[in-house]
């Protein structure tokens, strides 16, 4: 059989086994086990980025197979710096590891009888998401062939990443707004329905915090009744002004920044760096006709948020001035009810 016909074949049968695997750490074990098993190697690992640097990786291994649990969390830090040849060329080769200077842990890797290594970027749609690294017992140069296969591999290994977050994203999502559609159905506790609903959003969307404002009895200023993630100092800096942002958020829009720094309609620019804010969304809450506040969402990182994104906290936006509007309703009957008994008593003073 040829090289060619090999790689086919394992490339087919991978593809056979990703369909019936039920999870992403099944995927991607399947993804390192059949790259040591074609290319003949000692062992392999995928590395995903790590999730609060734009140029670095996790230093523990996602999926690995032959490589001992002493080697693989071997290393100073919890991430490691993207190398811009891997970006530039596509392939990062060394051929002695225990001697090439841009290693790291070069004993290490003498101890755990590693001669070569070579690494590329798991890819998906352009945007690289970790790295695939395989490692040989002896030295050895890698042919093209086996650069593309081992290439082919971290894409696959790219679109099962994707594949999994967006599953996971989608029934986070779901989770959510069905959890929130329950709360507001059974509770009319509105705080502790925005509050839980101010937090599941920041853990399901990973972001830095959630808020939601209403606007006071004055019309001009806004109080913050449910938030997670803000410290007591950033939520005491000073009053909320209903303009600039948010005042085009009170007229029914959504207002997206990537850069709180370089925004003019941005209040607290300052505090806001202390506290590490850095994109923000705003998206208008409304009850009944009227929009009464605001529910902001803050990123730690520039963030462009997604239209998906933006469709959740919109709707997520709407339900929480639904359980504001239905608190009222409630607290309107129960005044006509307390009218009502009253008049019915002064009727039966009359006999």
């Amino acid at each position: 059989m040829s090289t060619e016909e090999s790689y086919f074949k394992a490339l087919s049968r991978l593809s056979k086994d990703l369909g019936a695997a039920e999870d992403q750490g099944k995927m991607l074990n399947l993804i390192v086990s059949k790259a040591v098993k074609t290319l003949k190697a000692k062992a392999a690992a995928i590395f995903l980025m790590d999730k609060d640097s734009e140029d670095e990786f996790q230093n523990v291994a996602e999926a690995q197979v032959g490589l001992s649990s002493k080697y693989v969390h071997a290393g100073k830090g919890h991430a490691v710096k993207i190398s811009p040849q891997l970006l530039k060329d596509g392939y990062l080769y060394y051929e002695d590891a225990t001697t090439d200077k841009r290693l790291a842990n070069r004993e290490a890797k003498k101890a755990e009888g590693i001669g070569s290594i070579l690494s590329v970027p798991v890819m998906d749609k352009g945007r690289m998401l970790g790295i695939l690294s395989v490692y040989t017992k002896e030295t050895r140069k890698f042919t093209q062939d086996e650069i593309d296969f081992l290439s082919i591999l971290a894409e696959e290994g790219g679109t099962t990443i994707e594949n999994t977050n967006l599953i996971r994203k989608l029934r986070n999502q779901s989770r959510i707004f069905l959890k929130l559609s329950a709360s507001i159905s059974e509770s009319l506790d509105v705080k502790a329905i925005l509050q839980a609903m101010t937090q599941d959003m920041v853990e399901s969307l990973d972001l830095k915090a959630a808020s939601v404002r209403l606007l006071d009895e004055d019309q001009r200023t806004l109080k913050t009744v449910a938030s997670y993630g803000l410290s007591d100092k950033y939520l005491k800096k000073g009053p909320i002004l209903a303009d600039k942002n948010i005042a085009e958020a009170l007229k029914g829009k959504t207002i997206a920044i990537e850069d709180v720094q370089k925004d003019q309609g941005i209040q607290y620019k300052k505090e806001k760096k202390e506290e590490g804010i850095v994109s923000m969304l705003y998206v208008p809450i409304k009850a009944k006709s009227d929009i009464i506040g605001v529910l902001i969402i803050y990123s730690g990182q520039e963030r462009k948020f997604t239209e998906d994104e933006v469709s959740l906290v919109t709707a997520l936006a709407y339900q929480g001035g639904l359980a504001i509007n239905n608190a009222c309703l409630y607290m309107d009957m129960q005044d006509d009810i307390k009218d009502l008994k009253e008049n019915i008593w002064t009727h039966k003073c009359w006999f």
